[in-house]
């Protein structure tokens, strides 16, 4: 103390200081604070400056960062005094300043660890003139406002506001408790002029006002909002109590809730699946009916509880019924039903209930669907078909998650909802059409619900919930089994289904495909009588295919065509029918005609069909009996009208209906002339015969394939190419002069099919040969094996397929691999009947057979 008296301490301030960095904000001159410090950096410059006279420099960061020197700090701080130090467990220190006045950095004299600076400090500008006192009242009206509308602003501050009797600490103490960003509050710090940085800190002032003013809104629409909400929700309840007291109905949603609630009590869920169930349900009484995740909610409760988590089917497995069955529905297929039946018996023995996997390869049109239909019948149980073909969202199968908008289960989980049994007869059409996409692999899907080791637990996506589909009987369908994934074609028994032969689609069509047909067309069973050379003259000539769908078709062009006669020829026969039939039930219900003409507008209860002149006519009861003095003991008799009008269906009736033929006679296919050959190829179709021929033309030596060879059949050709050369140069003396002076060229016809396989090896090297020799091969014979380098005929597939094709190319003789002997023994004796098998083991065989005797030199 001097004689003077007491000199205030910002009077005595020293010219270095050390720098504490302000990882935060920036700290005003004129506060009273306390302040973490953890860096062991700055916990030290702490000690150094007590061990002084306990001023410190305060500094914010321009980038934050673990070790700061002094070029990562602002050049504008603010002098603090330590008042107070508590040490703290972890190292750090809490420490109260007092803060007294800004300073600029000067110089460097430590640039870290300690940070110590040379300062100036600096003065506040400005400070007593009547436009800062004017703004100082300004500054302190709007904080009233904003601390009134602000719960964060506490009574404490507002007197240190209004006490404050500096116009620039004012400034400083406002910028600090507003909430404006850390830069602007270092841009404030750093205004020395006390007017700017008032005018400055009244901008901010005003932008939280309008903050203030937005966020009071916002709050109002909110509260108004909860109100309304508990509003509507204790009026609902109030008369949901008025309503039970009165005995009336509740609400739909308590009404569904508790309809949930009693079908879940009368499943037999298992300890998982029924706590998951009983969340969603308590979820679902808490929610407003009005809201989207209500819907949803509902909609899966309604799965669920529709699902059939333990519903089985009770009909013991009869098999002579299911012989019954299998032999009603389809004609032919001995194999298929053989092995159909040790399958069901194999089940009935086992006493087993899970379901198994089969899949039934075949061409289209043969029936793969219609057999997995009287699996069902023949087992008693529910069916369920869907098909995969071009399918490429793996969601099909197994559902969407519903977190998406209209999310709804896949196809097992709706089947086994639609079929309310756990056991039904699942058919999955066209397996081997799937594809994939970014929305995932189908076929990847399937493989859990098709594996008996992890379909006891199979998870849909939507339901979330293990669900056992183990004990349904799996059927697919397939064309071939070259696209079906090889981890799931693992998975499942295979049954081929072949194509038909003549004589079987005669049979088929007597017993199956007329009587539909007719039906189908308005005619009467006895109306139509087809001539056995019409049937054959219809599948040799229109529908030569595998199956028999196309077969079905031309019948139906057919009976169209005899329908539109018969109206042609009796102009008022329906008119004629229906006044007929108006009389007879007048008559036996003994009323007017015009009561009968308006019972029969009413909606019908069942139809009944009646035998009326040569078409089948279905009378339809309405829903009660027109009214009358007496009403009938039994459904009336119609009069039967006699109308004489019968067709036979010769070939020429064929030709008249269905104009020429697809396929002439002259089209089956010949190898009439040297450098052709007539093979049998295995197609997703069917069997089929393959023409191969041969040219050569003058030119440079080599070879051209066309006709959309695959790969394998491409190496097939040159194999035989090159056999072909070795083979006539040894046999018949043709060296390699000829191939030097000639270009080969062997094409396949309809160029426009894709072709692959090896199994048209030695029909390649046949036709090479036989175009080399200049000789035509034997008339009427076929042939199919895959030809080696040194003339083995080695094994193929499809037998039974490529015999049903020779077949129908009116064939004599085939030519197979010796090697398939065995699959002789598979192929019903009627399809191999008029034709002669020669097995082969190497291709000197072969050519005895189809080029019998040396050319002439």
């Amino acid at each position: 103390m001097s004689e003077q008296g007491i000199i205030p301490i910002d009077q005595i301030l020293p010219n270095k200081l050390y720098l504490v960095a302000l990882m935060g904000r920036p700290i005003f001159p004129g506060i009273f604070t306390p302040i973490m410090i953890g860096n062991p950096a700055d916990v030290k410059v702490v000690d150094e400056a007590l061990a002084g006279d306990g001023l410190i420099g305060l500094v914010m960061l321009q980038n934050e960062t673990e070790s700061p020197d002094i070029e990562d700090l602002y050049k504008v701080g603010t002098v603090a005094k330590i008042v107070k130090k508590i040490n703290l467990p972890d190292g750090g220190v809490n420490i109260f300043i007092s803060t007294l006045k800004r300073f600029r950095i000067k110089k460097t004299l430590n640039a870290s660890n300690p940070i110590v600076a040379a300062v100036e400090y600096l003065e506040d500008e400005e400070d007593d003139t009547s436009e800062v006192k004017a703004l100082t009242r300004a500054l302190i009206s709007e904080m009233k406002q904003v601390s009134e509308n602000n719960p964060l602003f506490s009574e404490e501050m507002r007197l240190n506001m209004i006490n404050i009797d500096h116009p620039g600490k004012i400034a400083d103490f406002i910028a600090s408790i507003l909430n404006i960003d850390k830069t602007e509050q270092q841009r404030i710090l750093e205004i020395l002029n006390v007017r700017k940085r008032m005018e400055q800190v009244l901008v901010f002032i005003k932008k939280e006002q309008e903050l203030l003013k937005i966020q009071k809104k916002i709050q109002k629409e909110i509260n108004e909002k909860i109100e309304k909400s508990q509003r509507e929700y204790f009026l609902r309840e109030e008369l949901k109590a008025i309503k039970n007291e009165l005995g009336m109905t509740t609400d739909s949603k308590s009404s569904e809730y508790q309809k949930f609630r009693d079908k879940l009590s009368e499943i037999n869920l298992s300890d998982e699946i029924r706590e998951a169930v009983e969340q969603e349900l308590e979820k679902f009484s808490l929610m407003d009916p009005n809201s989207s995740e209500f819907i949803v909610t509902r909609n899966y409760l309604d799965t669920i509880v529709n699902l059939p988590w333990d519903a089985v089917s009770s009909k013991p497995l009869d098999m002579d019924y299911a012989r019954q069955v299998l032999d009603e529905d389809h004609y032919g297929l001995k194999d298929v039903k053989d092995r159909i039946m040790e399958f069901l018996a194999v089940r009935k023995l086992r006493n087993d209930s899970k379901g198994s996997i089969l899949c039934l390869v075949g061409p289209p049109g043969v029936g793969k669907t219609s057999v997995g239909r009287s699996i069902a019948r023949a087992l008693n149980k529910q069916f369920f078909r869907f098909s995969v073909g071009g399918m490429r969202d793996e969601a099909e199968i197994k559902g969407h998650r519903r977190t998406y908008v209209g999310a709804m289960p896949g196809k097992i989980i709706q089947g086994l909802k639609q079929v309310k049994t756990k056991d039904p007869v699942f058919m999955i059409d066209e397996i081997d059409k799937m594809g994939s996409s970014y929305q995932g692999d189908p076929s990847s899907a399937l493989l859990e619900v098709l594996d008996p080791e992890q379909n006891y637990a199979f998870r849909d996506h939507y339901l979330d919930l293990p669900f056992d589909v183990s004990q349904v009987f799996f059927i697919v369908t397939a064309n071939t089994l070259d696209t079906i994934p090889v981890p799931l074609l693992d998975r499942m028994e295979v049954i081929q289904i072949p194509g038909y032969i003549d004589l079987e689609k005669l049979e088929i069509a007597k017993q199956y495909l007329i009587p539909k047909s007719l039906a189908k067309n308005g005619l009467q069973q006895n109306q139509v009588r087809y001539t056995r050379d019409a049937l054959l003259f219809i599948a040799n000539g229109y529908a030569r295919e595998a199956g028999v769908r196309n077969f079905e078709k031309n019948l139906d062009k057919i009976h169209r065509k005899l329908a539109k006669h018969i109206l042609e020829t009796i102009p008022d026969y329906v008119e004629r029918i229906e006044n007929q039939k108006i009389k007879e039930m007048a008559r036996a219900l003994k009323v007017d005609e015009e009561k009968i003409r308006e019972a029969k507008a009413a909606p019908p209860i069942f139809p009944t069909e009646r035998q009326v002149g040569d078409l089948t006519v279905a009378i339809q009861y309405p829903d009660q009996n027109p009214p009358g003095p007496e009403q009938p003991k039994k459904r009336p008799n119609i009069l039967k009208l006699k109308e004489n009008e019968k067709f036979t269906i010769d070939k020429a009736a064929v030709e008249k209906y269905l104009g020429k033929p697809i396929f002439a006679e002259e089209e089956v296919k010949r190898a009439d002339r040297p450098g052709m050959a007539v093979g049998l190829a295995w197609t997703s179709m069917g069997g089929d015969t393959l023409i191969i021929e041969a040219v050569a033309t003058p030119g440079k030596e080599g070879l051209t394939l066309t006709g959309k060879m695959g790969e394998v059949m491409k190496e097939s050709a040159t194999i035989a190419y090159t056999f072909t050369r070795k083979l006539v140069a040894e046999k018949y003396g043709i060296g390699q002069e000829w191939f030097e002076k000639n270009h080969i060229h062997l094409h396949i016809p309809e160029g426009a099919t894709p072709k692959d396989g090896p199994s048209a090896g030695i029909t390649m090297a046949t036709a090479l040969i036989s175009l080399v020799t200049n000789r035509t091969i034997v008339d009427r014979i076929v042939m199919t094996g895959e030809l080696s380098l040194t003339g083995q005929v080695l094994p193929i597939g499809g037998l039974k397929e490529k015999t049903i094709a020779a077949q129908r190319n009116k064939a004599k003789h085939i030519i197979i691999p010796k090697k398939n002997l065995r699959d002789l023994d598979e192929i019903p004796d009627h399809v191999k009947k008029g034709l002669e098998f020669h097995p082969v083991e190497r291709y000197e065989e072969v050519l005895a057979l189809v080029l019998p005797d040396r050319p002439e030199k």
